[in-house]
């Protein structure tokens, strides 16, 4: 498949790279949610084909639809706002009673209540529904520092660019223009990675 930088320049997200964290909490919680969307995806498809309609599939799937007859930017934006507007901010502690709990893309929607990496997780899945190819989307994981705390968005590949979709704001943010937050890891289909930043003389070879 051609690169997306063109000239042989794949377009690394941040402009740095990442290198595979294979054990730990983080890869083993990504395992189990990368399961959960295949899962949810897998309900969606036999709803889309007449057969049992379950839980809040038709829920995602009328967010899939706010992309139709858009393309490229235009339809990220669309379903990006569907998936904002969907889902109402509320604390792991507060909806499960536990610190932190990633839920499957139809249980949130199903709630209508999540925290940011819910609403990354909804948008994950329903790029991938809406066609998306599932190496232009990826869960980015924040360090914000201001407040001082983790933050989890969407990135989705573009024409041409890396985009932040995040669940405090409609605007699609190039990841060049991220600023108040470090972006600390990365998920997707090949699993979970971490940034890795080296020196500016060091040269940007992976």
């Amino acid at each position: 498949a051609p690169q997306p930088g063109g000239a042989g320049q794949p377009t690394l997200l941040f402009g740095v790279d990442t290198e595979p964290v294979a054990d730990g909490e983080l890869p083993e919680r990504w395992r189990r949610v990368k399961a959960d969307i295949a899962r949810d995806l897998e309900t969606v498809a036999r709803c889309h084909a007449n057969g049992p309609c379950i839980a809040a599939a038709p829920s995602l799937i009328a967010i899939v639809a706010e992309g139709i007859g858009h393309s490229g930017r235009a339809r990220i934006a669309m379903i990006n706002r569907a998936v904002n507007l969907a889902i109402t901010p509320m604390s792991d502690q507060q909806q499960w009673g536990v610190p932190d709990r990633w839920s499957a893309p139809l249980e949130t929607l199903q709630s209508s209540r999540g925290d940011c990496e819910d609403y990354a997780i909804v948008k994950y899945a329903a790029l991938l529904a809406a066609g998306i190819s599932e190496s232009d989307v990826k869960i980015v994981i924040f360090k914000n520092l201001l407040p001082r705390e983790d933050h989890a968005t969407l990135a989705v590949h573009v024409d041409g660019q890396w985009l932040i979709l995040d669940n405090r704001t409609l605007t699609l943010v190039s990841d060049t223009d991220v600023t108040r937050a470090i972006p600390e890891y990365v998920l997707d289909q090949n699993g979970v990675s971490r940034f890795v930043r080296t020196s500016p003389t060091a040269g940007g070879h992976s």
